[in-house]
């Protein structure tokens, strides 16, 4: 069934002293945003090619929109990977990570939009939850809650293509295909929004008598 949602606007401000990962050259530092367990639904933030180990993405194209349940009831996050980039040098690299409980953004919001909040998470070693490594700074804001219509929610779990956010906003069905995703806990790997299995083709039955290879059994 198909569950209440509404949308998650965060921003990323600045972040500080965060780990150092290259030896000669100034970090210059990006983002990949997404829902925790859905890599493929991943928005880049701009780099910051001034800051370094402390870069602010202020003025820049930084927030990114994220379909959620209307409530923090059961799990789920929102991870932040800070990477570096570096250019002729083996790849981008690793600097750190944070992950943004949606039970903590959701508690306490009612069914309309809330107001911008801003929060400071520390930045931890990618696959470490001790080891950390600097502050990041975002602020966060959320859309009204929408009710999809049992009708639509119907006709986007039989529809095997993927539904498109809308130009200024989000369907109704990119809502409760992203939401589905977060209903347990630790949050299942999502089919991607609206895909769903086909399902098996029937063989034909062969006629009585009939042997493999297309024969008909002889008779006695």
């Amino acid at each position: 069934m198909a569950m209440a949602c509404r949308t998650l606007e965060l921003t990323l401000l600045s972040a500080s002293d965060l780990r150092g990962v290259n030896l000669v050259s100034k970090m210059e530092v990006y983002a990949v945003v997404y829902l925790a367990g859905d890599p493929r639904a991943r928005q880049r933030i701009a780099t910051d090619r001034a800051g370094g180990r402390n870069p602010s993405w202020k003025g820049k194209d930084a927030t990114v929109r994220l379909a959620v349940p209307a409530s923090g009831a059961g799990s789920g996050a929102v991870r932040v990977l800070l990477r570096a980039e570096r250019a002729g040098l083996g790849g981008d690299r690793d600097v750190g990570e944070v992950f943004v409980p949606l039970p903590d953004v959701l508690a306490g919001a009612g069914d309309g939009p809330t107001a911008a909040a801003v929060a400071s998470y520390p930045v931890r070693k990618v696959g470490s939850s001790r080891t950390t490594h600097g502050v990041l700074n975002l602020s966060y804001k959320l859309g009204g809650v929408v009710y999809p219509d049992p009708a639509a929610a119907a006709a986007a779990a039989c529809s095997c293509k993927p539904a498109a956010p809308a130009a200024g906003g989000t369907t109704m069905a990119y809502l409760a295909a992203a939401a589905a995703a977060y209903r347990a806990a630790p949050p299942p790997q999502p089919p991607l929004y609206g895909y769903c299995q086909l399902p098996p083709i029937p063989q034909p039955v062969p006629p009585m008598g009939a042997v493999a290879g297309g024969g008909v059994r002889a008779g006695r």
